[in-house]
This record gives C-alpha cells, sequence and structure tokens, in this order.
C-alpha cells in the first residue's frame, strides 16, 4: 500500500530535481555575464577590493560606458561586426540552401558521399584550416578587407545539415505539386522550401550571427587594420591602447558588444527552439 502511494510521487520528483538540475547549470552560465554588468558600473577603486559587492557603493556607471564609447571607436567596431555577419548569413543562405534542397529532395550518384562529407566538415574544427585559407586568402590578395572576413565561412556545413534535415520533412508531394505547376527547382527552394522552413533560417541566423559575431580567432589572422575590425578584436585593441588596465570601461565595451545578441535572441527564442527540434533532433 505505501508503495502504491509513494510512486505516483516519483515524478513529480523528478521533474523538481529536473528543474532544479537547470537552474544551478543556468546560473552558472550567467554568473559571468552578471559579473561582468556589476564591474562596468563600478569605479576603479571598488574592481579590486577584497569583499564581495555585486552592486557598487558609488555608481560609476555613466563614466565607464561615456569612456568605452569615446576613448575607442566601439561603435564602428560593432558596425564591422554587423556588416560581416550580415554578408556571411546573407551567403550562407544562398549556398546552403539549395546544396541542402539537393541532399534532401533530388537522387543523383555520390549523394550519399557528399552527405558524408558534410558531416566530415561538422567535425573539423575551423582553426585545422586557418592555415591553408590564409596562404588562399594572400593569394587572392584579399588580406585585410572585409571579404578575408566573410570568405572563409560562406560554405556552412552545419547549415547544409540543418536545411537538409528540416527540408527532409517536407513532404515530397509538395515538391512534386511544384513541379507539375511549372516552377523550376531553383524557384521550389525559394518561394516553397525556405518559407517553410523559416523555424530552421531563424535557428541557423542565430548560431551563425553569434558565432561570427563573437569570433577573434579568424580576424586577428585575416585583418590588422583598426577600421575593418569586429568587435572582439575590437575590444583587445581598445584594452592595449586605450583602456590600459582600467577594466571599468573595458567591461561597460564587452556588455554593449553583447547587449544586440541578448536581444535578439531573446526576441527570436520561440523560432529558434521549434527550428532545432522539427530540423536538427530528426
Amino acid at each position: 500500500m505505501s508503495a502504491s502511494t509513494s510512486t505516483p510521487h516519483l515524478p513529480a520528483y523528478a521533474a523538481i530535481l529536473r528543474h532544479a538540475v537547470l537552474l544551478v547549470t543556468g546560473a552558472l552560465v550567467l554568473i559571468p555575464f552578471v559579473w561582468m554588468v556589476s564591474l562596468s558600473v563600478k569605479p576603479p577603486g571598488e574592481i579590486f577590493r577584497a569583499h564581495f559587492s555585486l552592486w557598487p557603493s558609488q555608481f560609476y556607471g555613466v563614466e565607464n560606458y561615456t569612456k568605452a564609447l569615446t576613448e575607442a571607436p566601439l561603435l564602428r567596431y560593432m558596425g564591422n561586426g554587423l556588416i560581416v555577419c550580415t554578408l556571411i548569413l546573407g551567403l550562407q543562405i544562398i549556398v546552403c540552401a539549395p546544396c541542402a534542397y539537393a541532399l534532401a529532395k533530388l537522387r543523383f550518384a555520390g549523394r550519399d558521399l557528399l552527405h558524408g562529407l558534410v558531416l566530415i566538415g561538422l567535425l573539423l574544427p575551423h582553426q585545422v584550416l586557418s592555415l591553408p585559407l590564409f596562404i588562399l586568402c594572400y593569394q587572392l590578395g584579399i588580406l585585410n578587407t572585409y571579404a578575408a572576413l566573410v570568405f572563409p565561412y560562406v560554405v556552412s556545413p552545419f547549415g547544409i545539415f540543418l536545411f537538409r534535415q528540416f527540408f527532409k520533412a517536407i513532404p515530397d508531394d509538395v515538391v512534386h505539386a511544384a513541379r507539375l505547376d511549372g516552377l523550376s527547382e531553383l524557384a521550389i527552394i525559394w518561394r516553397i522550401m525556405v518559407p517553410m522552413a523559416l523555424p530552421a533560417v531563424i535557428a541557423f541566423s542565430i548560431f551563425s550571427v553569434v558565432g561570427h559575431w563573437n569570433d577573434l580567432f579568424w580576424p586577428l589572422i585575416a585583418v590588422r587594420d583598426q577600421s575593418l575590425m569586429p568587435p572582439p578584436l575590437g575590444i583587445m585593441a581598445f584594452k592595449n591602447e586605450e583602456a590600459g588596465n582600467d577594466y571599468g570601461p573595458l567591461m561597460a565595451a564587452s556588455t554593449l558588444v553583447v547587449l544586440p545578441l541578448v536581444i535578439a535572441f531573446l526576441a527570436a527564442q520561440k523560432w529558434f527552439v521549434e527550428g532545432l527540434a522539427k530540423g536538427a533532433v530528426k
């Protein structure tokens, strides 16, 4: 009798444990960001104070954020990041959608081999290809330009994989009906498949923008002109050349760089989750 009465409580305990683990994990992820914001509003004398305090005894946010915006071209760095991320995302969608459609809906010799190569591309760290990409960019004469920041990321194995998984979930009857209506394969991709796969497009867009907005490794190799630096590389220059050991403005600049990503993710969170649930998990 006791066993039967205790059994219904097990799902409740499991849910409580699951939520507790999620809350602890979320707190561990958020702590660095909360600490960054806290340092961005503290005066220099309080940043390295021995005792812990989340909120400063003397609010210094106006001074720190003013320095972040005036003592270094932070807005220019963020503008560079916006240009680079927009170009990369647009070109990736233009390239990845037709490739994914071909792997999902067309039958041709070598299709499975190409899909295997895409999966191998997912496993390769981008740093492995940095040296041949640097040599290729040098041969093309595009180093220290926006093209050098965009060129290595035009083909995204993850984008091809994600779109392919979503396209495979779309019934073949939709494609056959479009062909009977006289649509070409390219028209089917852009007028039918991509609009139907909008959640996957939004999910991939978030991954792409966040990844390239935060990318430091390749811009450190590809550009040296300060007017071309994206946000992470620009913050390094800001710290070394302008801020020195004044970490308040540095944390303020980091907060301003992260803020657009947080707003974009919160605005597209619903489609982001739907795109991953319906596409990549299948």
